[in-house]
């Protein structure tokens, strides 16, 4: 039988299959290590994608590099080949080890790998008695027999690290560990006056109870923060706490820290890293100097010690800047134990952790709202409010972004070209230009050339809708309905900068919420409901109340009303002119936001509301449904569900809503709607399952999660039963 592989690609895969793989096998530990914090900084797939392959392809580029080795290993070196390239084949084996262990920035993708922590017991004794095998076949006569061990004992420090990160960060455990710390400590006092980062350090020890659903038996017992009042910290000082903490939940569940922040953890660090340090000198002064080495393989080998060592090294730097190290440095135990040495290594942390604090900025489209604009290598979350408007999902159109956040460098730019005054001279030219233009009557010919090239390009557009509406019902005909379904979701989806003022509104309502829970075996029912009934029986009339209830009576109360009160809310907005009235304004720009942000969780995160997947698939293919290709503006849909001729029961109620709403001033109506949007968003945080909330950190994060956060603050949140 003839082989398919031919001659040529089969030794070319015998030479180089170690080398690619080992190197591989490097590459994608750098990627992780780089790439790997940026995660939380951003919702972006591509990046997403990129890190979840990584690692995945991680262990397994370990695990085939061993394999390959040991077959190696156990094969008789031919004649051509020197005894000591394959001794140097079989020091790479400990280097794999080594990235079992896995860097510092991450041990786990998803929370459920935490609960994997056997299972990678299990598979590092595995191959460490391949590697252990491995070094035996090399015997006797390894030049490499001390540089072998020192780099094998690295590895096993570094997997034990991420299997001992792995066992303290799964549920059972850190559940244990957190009530016992409980009982120890007590309580955690909180000064007057502390900045934002003392505080987060200090509430975290506390409200790290919630992710393992402990903070109500800590209530129960008296356990609690002693100190001043949440509120009493203001909106931004208590966005940049919550901010800490669930950073500070990332780096518990994701990475290293809390096994390497530890006596044991800095003193195998230093061990681990002095390893490799000492087999690269041993290799580079005794050994690689007297051996007849393949030079090749000698330059892959230094790149694999240059690795290790550079990998460490920003891991370190990367440890000593993080917000753990300093809640660690802030701990009573740690300040007694180091005294002024602590508080400076605190100051040195405070000035550097700065650079991670919110980041404000003015918009740029001429509104008065100030923009989270945090540097992106520096953001703890992605600061963005991701939202769908199911009017440009009826259009299958690209929403515009209403503020845009400028880089630093675009504002940096800005700023040399109007200091150098070449922005006074582009302007003079481009009006002596323009003057000329007029003046010579050109621009007649560009205004008859830009009107016939807009009816070409309308009436391609035409053409292009009717060949992608074929196309869609062609997709749907094949079962691949869903497909068409989820790219129009995608492609309706925007991202809004988190405005300040937005921010100052959720907290004062969520604040004034606590001011009015009086009763606390009131539960939850008194601060908000799916309906938002709490908010329309203190500013609404009946009618307004009957709606929204006759509407939630057959389905879900959360997802009807979201639905309801979405499609009310992008009726009014485009239906009425904008306002002058600043205040107004600002509500009706929350209630937009907030309404388009719901909706999107509703379609893309359902489990964020603890709604069931399957239940909004049917919702956004009902929807989908209604899309009508022959209208092609925002105003003429608007018009349609006002008139009421359909026959979709969701629609009519929202145009009775609507009718009803009107009825109210314009302030008061806005004030209405805007506050109802706040109290679903409560709901939904305080519905949602805590797992859910805690994966969002590794996401870029959500607005409704540092909602459940605040509620949890101001201890709106009651245990449920």
């Amino acid at each position: 039988m003839v082989n398919p592989i031919p001659e040529t690609v089969r030794k070319l895969w015998d030479n180089w299959n170690i080398r690619g793989v080992i190197l591989f096998s490097l590459s994608l530990q750098t990627v992780l290590i780089l790439f790997a914090p940026l995660r939380k900084g951003t919702g972006s797939k591509l990046i997403i994608s990129v890190i979840w392959s990584a690692y995945l392809l991680a262990d397994w580029a370990a695990n085939f590099g061993v394999g390959l080795i040991t077959e190696r290993a156990r094969d008789t070196p031919e004649p051509s080949i020197p005894a000591e390239n394959n001794e140097l084949l079989a020091f790479w084996a400990p280097f794999l080890l080594l990235h079992v262990g896995g860097p510092d920035t991450i041990t786990a993708f998803a929370l459920e790998d935490n609960e994997l922590w056997l299972r990678h017991l299990f598979g590092l004794a595995f191959q460490a008695v391949a590697a252990v095998y491995i070094f035996l076949l090399s015997l006797p006569g390894n030049k490499l027999l001390f540089p072998t061990v020192l780099v094998f004992i690295a590895g096993m420090i570094k997997s034990f690290e991420r299997i001992r990160t792995l066992h303290l960060a799964s549920q059972e455990k850190f559940r244990d560990s957190t009530a016992r710390k409980f009982v120890e400590h007590r309580l955690n006092v909180i000064k007057e006056g502390a900045d934002y980062l003392d505080a987060a350090s200090q509430y975290f020890q506390f409200f790290k109870g919630i992710v393992v659903d402990l903070l109500h038996h800590f209530h129960a017992y008296g356990l609690a923060i002693r100190g001043p009042s949440f509120g009493t910290f203001g909106p931004e000082k208590a966005l940049g706490i919550i901010e800490v903490e669930l950073n500070l939940f990332y780096e518990i569940f994701h990475t290293k820290i809390q096994v390497i922040c530890s006596l044991l953890g800095i003193i195998l660090r230093f061990t681990s890293l002095g390893s490799v340090v000492a087999a690269l000198s041993i290799f580079y002064f005794r050994v690689e100097k007297h051996g007849r080495f393949n030079e090749f393989d000698v330059r892959i080998t230094y790149t694999l010690f240059l690795g290790a060592i550079a990998l460490d090294i920003i891991a370190f730097f990367m440890l000593i800047f993080s917000d753990w190290t300093f809640t660690v440095l802030r701990n009573d135990d740690v300040k007694s134990r180091f005294g002024k040495f602590s508080n400076l290594i605190v100051a040195v942390l405070r000035w550097f952790l700065i650079l991670k604090s919110p980041r404000w900025q003015h918009s740029h489209d001429g509104g008065k709202y100030e923009l989270l604009a945090t540097p992106f290598p520096f953001r703890r979350w992605s600061g963005s409010v991701s939202g769908i408007s199911v009017m440009t999902f009826w259009l299958n159109a690209r929403p515009s972004r209403v503020h845009k956040v400028k880089s630093c460098w675009q504002l940096a730019c800005q700023n040399v070209i109007r200091k150098l005054g070449i922005d006074g001279i582009i302007a003079c030219t481009v009006n002596a230009i323009d003057g000329c233009i007029h003046s010579c009557g050109i621009h007649k010919i560009f205004q008859n050339i830009a009107l016939a090239t807009n009816k070409v390009i309308y009436f391609l557009y035409k053409i292009m809708a009717e060949l992608g509406f074929l196309t869609e019902k062609l997709i749907a005909l094949l079962g691949l309905g869903d497909v068409v379904l989820l790219r129009r979701i995608r492609r309706s989806q925007s991202h809004e900068p988190l405005l300040k003022e937005m921010w100052k509104f959720i907290f004062s309502e969520i604040k004034e919420k606590a001011d009015d829970a009086n009763d606390p075996e009131a539960g939850n029912s008194g601060i908000c409901s799916a309906s938002g009934s709490c908010t329309l029986k203190k500013l609404a009339n009946a009618r307004v109340e009957e709606i929204t209830e006759r509407k939630t009576e057959d389905v879900p109360e959360l997802p009807a009303s979201v639905v309801l009160w979405h499609l009310a809310t992008d009726l009014l907005y485009y239906t009425n002119e904008e306002v002058s009235i600043q205040k107004t304004k600002d509500a009706r720009e929350f209630s937009k936001i907030l309404s388009d942000y719901m909706f999107y969780l509703l379609l893309v995160k359902p489990t964020m509301l603890n709604i069931a997947a399957t239940l909004m698939k049917l919702v956004a293919q009902i929807l989908f449904d209604l899309s009508d290709r022959k209208i092609s503006s925002v105003k003429e849909i608007c018009e349609k569900i006002m008139r009421k001729d359909n026959h979709i029961g969701e629609l009519h109620a929202a145009a009775d809503l609507v009718e009803e709403l009107k009825k109210f001033e314009e302030d008061k109506r806005w004030e209405l709607v805007s506050k109802v949007w706040v109290e679903l968003m409560c709901y939904g945080a305080i519905r949602c399952r805590t797992r859910a909330h805690t994966q969002q950190v590794t996401s870029g994060g959500e607005l409704i999660t540092f909602v459940w956060v605040l509620m949890h603050h101001f201890e709106l949140v009651k245990p449920q039963v």
